[in-house]
Formats: C-alpha cells, sequence, structure tokens
C-alpha cells in the first residue's frame, strides 16, 4: 500500500494540472479585474495592509481599489469582496487597529496591536536580562554548528531552522515595506524600524525556547511544537488549563487562515504584479505564474520540514546575497551621501516634519514596519525552530534571536540607506507611488537610478524568491496547525489546499478577503503574547539554569567541520 508521503506527492503533483482545468476560465475575469497598467499595483504587500484599513470608516478598506474599479460591472465576486470587507475585513481592523482616542490626546494614532507587540518586546528583553544582546556571539557559534551533536532529538539542524524560519521573514518586507515606512513617516522612521528589531530578538528568543521546550513527536517521528503545544500544555502546567486550550484554538485557527492568504496567495499576488510587465504571457495568462509556483511549492511541501529546512538553507542565502550585494553596490557608489543619510535618518527619528505626524506618528510608522516585517510575537518562528535538533531548548531560543537582527537590523536598513540615498522617498515623480503605499515602485526606482537600469531584473528575481521561500515556510506553519486540529492522515488535505491557494494569488490579486488573511497573521500575537508572558517565568528559569552551564563548560563545544 503506498505511503502517505507518495500519496501526498501523487496528489500534489497532479493537482497543478487539475486546478489549470478549473481555473483557467477565471482567467479572463480576473483581467477585468486588473489595471490597465499591470506594473501600476505593484505590491501592496502583506506588510502594508494595516495602513489601508485605519480610516474613519472601517469598511472602507481601499479608495485605491474603489477608483480603479468604481466604472467596471459589478459582479457577485466584487459584491462577495464588499461584503465581506464591511462585514468582515472592517470590524476585525477596527479592533486590531483600535488606538483609544490616541489621536485626540497624543496627536496621532497608536493601533492596539502595535503597543501589544512593543510591550511584550519591552517586558521580556528586561525580564531576560538583554539576553538578545550578551547572546549574540553564542547564537553565531550555535548557527554555525559549534555545539552540535547529531545524535539529539529533532528533524533539521540549527541552521536549517534558521534559514527555514528566515525564509518566511525575509521578504517583500524588507522590499517595500521598509520603502513605505520611508515615504510616509521620512527617514526617521528607519531608526524605529532597527529598535523594534533590537527588541524583537527577546521576543523570538521566548517564543522558539517554548517551542523546543514544549514539542512531541508523533508516532512518525515528525515534531509537533510552536504556540499551539505550549499554549495548551505549558499554561496547563502553571494553573491555566481552561485558558490555555482556547488560546491554542484560536492560534491555530488563525495561523491556518494566514498561511492560505498572506503566506501564500498574498505573496503569489505581489510578486506577480512586481514582474508581469516585462513578461508578455503573464499580462494575458496570470495563472501560468501561478501554476508554475504552485509546482514549485508542491515539490519541496511533500517532504515536510526536512525538505523544507534543505531548500531554505540554500535559497535564503543566496536570495539574501544577491540583494544585499546589489544594496551594497549602490552604496559604494553613493558613498559620499551616506554619511548625511545617516545623520538624517537619526535626527529626524527625534524632530520629523509635522506633516508626518510628529515624533509618535514616526515611532508607530517604523514600530508597525518592524514587526510586519520580522514576525517577532506572532509565534510562527516557533513552530519550524521546534522541529531542531538539540535537547537544549533555549540554545534554539538563542538561535531564533538571531532572525530579528538579520532581517530588521541588517536587511531592512540597508534597504532603507539605498531609498535615502537615491532620494527616492521624495522623489516627485514618485509622489503617486508614495500616497499609494506601493513600496516596491519605490525600491524599484531606488536600484535603477542608483546603481544600473538592469539592476531591476535582480530586483525582479529577489522578489519571485522570497515570495517563494515564504511561500514554502507558511506551509508548514499552517500544516502542523492543521495537524495538531485534524491529525496527521490528514495532512494530504492542507497541502491541496494549500496549492489551490497558491494558484489563487495568481487570479485574485486583490480584495478583502487577501487583505483579511493579512490582519490574521497580525492577530496571532493576541493568544500567542498572552501565552508568552504567562509562561516568562519558565522561560526565565531554563534560561538561567542553561546560561550557569555555558558559562562554566559543561554545554560542550564539539570542533566545527572546515568548509
Amino acid at each position: 500500500m503506498p505511503t502517505l508521503s507518495r500519496l501526498s506527492l501523487r496528489a500534489s503533483c497532479l493537482a497543478v494540472p487539475v486546478l489549470a482545468v478549473f481555473l483557467l476560465p477565471a482567467v479572463t475575469l480576473a483581467q477585468s479585474d486588473s489595471p490597465t497598467d499591470p506594473g501600476a499595483d505593484v505590491a501592496q504587500v502583506s506588510e502594508v495592509v494595516g495602513d489601508a484599513l485605519e480610516s474613519e470608516d472601517p469598511g472602507s478598506v481601499s479608495e485605491l481599489e474603489a477608483s480603479d474599479q468604481s466604472e467596471l460591472p459589478v459582479t457577485l465576486s466584487k459584491q462577495i469582496d464588499n461584503a465581506f470587507g464591511t462585514y468582515v475585513v472592517g470590524p476585525t481592523a477596527a479592533v486590531i487597529f483600535y488606538g483609544f482616542g490616541s489621536e485626540t490626546w497624543l496627536g496621532t494614532k497608536i493601533p492596539f496591536v502595535v503597543v501589544w507587540l512593543l510591550f511584550g518586546a519591552i517586558f521580556l528583553t528586561l525580564k531576560m536580562g538583554f539576553i538578545n544582546f550578551r547572546a549574540f556571539r553564542h547564537a553565531i557559534d550555535l548557527t554555525r554548528g559549534a555545539y552540535d551533536n547529531p545524535d539529539e532529538p529533532g528533524e533539521v539542524s540549527h541552521f536549517q531552522a534558521l534559514a527555514a524560519a528566515l525564509s518566511a521573514t525575509v521578504g517583500l518586507g524588507n522590499i517595500a515595506g521598509v520603502a513605505i515606512a520611508i515615504g510616509t513617516g521620512g527617514p526617521g522612521a528607519t531608526l524605529w524600524i532597527i529598535m523594534i528589531g533590537f527588541l524583537g530578538m527577546t521576543s523570538k528568543f521566548a517564543e522558539c525556547t517554548l517551542g523546543q521546550l514544549y514539542r512531541v513527536t508523533d508516532t512518525d517521528g515528525h515534531v509537533l511544537g510552536g504556540p499551539m503545544r505550549y499554549l495548551r500544555t505549558g499554561l496547563a502546567d502553571v494553573g491555566y488549563a481552561g485558558l490555555g486550550r482556547i488560546l491554542a484554538v484560536v492560534f491555530m485557527l488563525l495561523c491556518i487562515g494566514a498561511s492560505f492568504g498572506g503566506g501564500n496567495a498574498f505573496q503569489i499576488g505581489q510578486s506577480l504584479e512586481a514582474i508581469r510587465g516585462d513578461i508578455p504571457i503573464l499580462q494575458t495568462h496570470p495563472v501560468v505564474y501561478g501554476l508554475l509556483m504552485a509546482f514549485l511549492v508542491g515539490i519541496v511541501i511533500v517532504g515536510g520540514i526536512k525538505s523544507i529546512g534543505a531548500v531554505a538553507g540554500k535559497v535564503v542565502p543566496f536570495m539574501c546575497l544577491a540583494y544585499v550585494m546589489a544594496a551594497l553596490y549602490i552604496l559604494a557608489k553613493n558613498y559620499a551621501a551616506v554619511p548625511s543619510a545617516v545623520v538624517l535618518i537619526v535626527t529626524e527619528a527625534f524632530t520629523p516634519q509635522a506633516a508626518y505626524g510628529g515624533f509618535l506618528g514616526v515611532l508607530v510608522i517604523g514600530i508597525k514596519r518592524a514587526v510586519f516585517s520580522n514576525e517577532a510575537g506572532v509565534g510562527s518562528a516557533a513552530i519550524v525552530h521546534s522541529a531542531a535538533k538539540t535537547d537544549e531548548p533555549v540554545s534554539e531560543g538563542i538561535v531564533a534571536l538571531l532572525e530579528p537582527f538579520i532581517d530588521t537590523v541588517v536587511v531592512c536598513t540597508i534597504t532603507a540607506l539605498v531609498v535615502v540615498v537615491t532620494g527616492a522617498y521624495n522623489a516627485p515623480e514618485l509622489g503617486a507611488a508614495i500616497e499609494a503605499d506601493q513600496g516596491a515602485k519605490i525600491t524599484l526606482y531606488a536600484f535603477a537610478n542608483g546603481g544600473h537600469a538592469w539592476f531591476r531584473y535582480i530586483l525582479y528575481f529577489a522578489v519571485v524568491l522570497f515570495a517563494y521561500s515564504t511561500c514554502i515556510s507558511w506551509s508548514y506553519y499552517g500544516e502542523r496547525c492543521w495537524v495538531e486540529l485534524f491529525g496527521e492522515r490528514t495532512s494530504v488535505i492542507y497541502k491541496l489546499l494549500f496549492l489551490l491557494f497558491t494558484v489563487l494569488g495568481s487570479v485574485i490579486t486583490r480584495g478583502n478577503i487577501l487583505d483579511f488573511s493579512d490582519l490574521m497573521i497580525l492577530g496571532m500575537s493576541f493568544p500567542n503574547l498572552l501565552g508568552v508572558f504567562l509562561l516568562s517565568g519558565v522561560v526565565k528559569r531554563q534560561l538561567d539554569s542553561y546560561w550557569k552551564r555555558y558559562k562554566s563548560g559543561e554545554i560542550k563545544r564539539v570542533d566545527v567541520p572546515k568548509s
């Protein structure tokens, strides 16, 4: 009898041509819903959905979309999408971005989700004794394999777990989100992006330590770990069993929905919009891109975390290197402008222009962009880090704290400097793009004008790889939550649904349903961080024990194989 993995492989590969048959008729409708210029709506990415939803009228989700489609006939799909925006997306956004009247007594709106994530990061950083700084060198040694033991339990190495988690966070937010932050908040927003990146390192440490601490292994040898485990089991251990069960279910439902939308369909749609202007077939048949990506994603996800970790371990360093090298070339070419750009970033962080809402306005913009980019506090990374090979939960938490540093402190800062030194953030010809939060257009302008015209192809390449790597990693996040709810034998159903949404992402590139999926990513932070707060004492005791043994030499270092 064929094994489940073989059935999954056959089904996933078969899904692509089957989906093509059913979805090709939808291409005409998708084309009619698209703007005339395929490049006109480049990357209103998942990281920027908050701004589009923070209007006084929660039901009015996207004025840009409404203006683009106001003259088109109202189809059933549009009626459904509009109703979804009015009755689901609007109310959800009103809760997540509720400002407690801060716009009246502070002069700028401070959304609840921003306060929640910032408070959590500061609280954990103080309680863990600034582990984000004092364990930085040790984190690098762990990632290099200096303490690896192949006989320890788990499915992937420290490095593969880190790469898989990074593949879900290093992406369109680094390309587009940073540009939007600077375009709307000025260069000063960069400093606050860096700050929350440092604080987010501790959030990642705490949640990934808990993911390892409460992980279990099923009968097939697959690891089950993450917020769905430590919310239920961990909170039960400290006397909150009922609350833990509720939070775990809420988290899993949000994660599954987010994996289909923000971690999949939205990534496909936005990467398609970024490249289709230079590829004629994608202008007329965008579903081809979705089918191709579904095939490439399907090949990897049927192998589970081992395949995902192996691919991410190769793709993530390569795609980051290509993007960063191009950006560094631009900075080297414009080296004379770099010092003044740094001064501008620091000074405007504290004395921004009044048009940007003052100091607090820029602070909020920077925090939102950083959180949307590195997902610190959301809990998603704890799922993949729980599969790492180690019997020291704290060691994997220390490895995980490198993620916000690489994603936010390094990559986002490099992007910000490129945008500032090239003047893209205030270029007159980009006024409409800045107003519409089209961040990828701003970064594309910076790459083409700061480097060479052909640099746009490097950006295209990075966008596609970032979208692909995000899809494969979020497939694992959603699949682990699905399995926890419905059992391992139903895993193939989730994978087929995931591939379906991969194709749909190329056909339905905008809409309230996709916006809602991105809200679910933010929503994951509420049950996750509440659980992490209640379990922070457990993390602190584990950390103190590990750090004492590490400092005394009880935790033995092994020879690192020479490459």
